[in-house]
């Protein structure tokens, strides 16, 4: 799935995801009126249409963060469904970020909902049809070889929380064991060794890191001691990351990162530049913008004339 993934970021010149976090506050005023959880989940399944018809052909994938759907009850899972699906025939690579984890038996079951398939009588169907699941590690091994079996088997990916982009991340993920090593650096550590057998042809594996782009120094850290590990990079935007500070996830040649943005696409419409413009075309522009300065930043830091070289 890894090489499917950069191929896109290559061919695009773009290494960003777009999130869709559709609060119904970030929908348009009538939208919001929804009084119901069908009338909410039409409402945003409607808005999300909007945003993929806007940026499927200049954007490699989309991450749907499925606390945005789980709120509005099982109409909010059925639009987290069909906007999967939808994404999935704009030719999108679809993430859930659903951070799943336990042990065991189920922690198997997270990983067939969205990377493998249910086994129904005498046939099989995909509950939540992903490409890539953001995982939580923090159960250790038993909580992550449920998935590292479906990534092997179904061709997919994970991307494991390792640094994240909240202010707090530090109060847990910043401590030094005996070794002197932080957690994070631990974590990032057995990550790499997870992904081993999944290394692809541009040198990276399937089994990747969620580092966010608001800790530059541990970021850069993270990327010399993780050289086959992709990162997805959250915090980029509304959270405070900036570009200029984001370009130490990637290698030499711009690759070994893509960066995700959700309010700062999906609520575009609503800034002051974008006046006048629907849901659709705003969100285009953004995510212009957004694949511009991400773009430039990481050709001026590595002196190069395109990503992937």
């Amino acid at each position: 799935m890894v090489d499917q993934l950069i191929q896109k970021i290559i061919k695009m010149q773009n290494p960003s995801v777009v999130g869709l976090d559709p609060a119904l506050s970030y929908l348009p005023m009538t939208a919001q009126t929804a009084d119901s959880f069908e009338a909410a989940g039409n409402a945003i399944l409607e808005f999300n249409k909007a945003i993929i018809d806007g940026i499927y052909d200049i954007v490699p994938a989309v991450k749907v963060q499925i606390a945005y759907y789980e709120m509005y009850g099982v109409a909010g899972m059925q639009a987290f469904y069909d906007t999967l699906i939808y994404a999935k025939d704009k030719g999108l690579i679809v993430m859930s970020d659903a951070k799943r984890n336990d042990i065991g038996s189920t922690a198997s079951c997270y990983s067939v909902a969205y990377l493998g398939e249910t086994t129904l009588g005498g046939r099989t169907d995909k509950a939540f049809p992903s490409d890539y699941l953001t995982v939580n590690p923090y159960l250790g091994i038993d909580g992550i070889e449920p998935f590292l079996k479906n990534v092997e088997k179904n061709n997919k990916g994970i991307f494991v929380l390792v640094k994240t982009s909240n202010p707090s991340s530090g109060e847990l993920q910043d401590l030094r064991l005996e070794s002197g090593e932080t957690i994070y650096q631990k974590v990032g550590s057995l990550v790499s060794g997870w992904g081993k057998s999944s290394i692809g042809k541009y040198g990276y594996s399937s089994v990747g890191a969620v580092v966010g782009a608001t800790h530059k120094q541990q970021a850069q850290k993270l990327r010399g001691e993780m050289l086959h590990t992709m990162f997805l990079v959250p915090g980029y935007g509304a959270q405070g990351g900036k570009a200029e500070d984001l370009t130490v996830c990637f290698d030499a040649l711009g690759l070994g990162a893509i960066v995700n943005s959700s309010r700062g696409i999906i609520c575009a419409y609503k800034e002051k530049q974008f006046e006048g413009l629907s849901v659709k075309a705003a969100a285009r522009q953004a995510a212009l913008q957004m694949k511009d300065d991400i773009l430039s930043a990481v050709l001026k830091d590595k002196g190069i004339d395109r990503i992937g070289g």
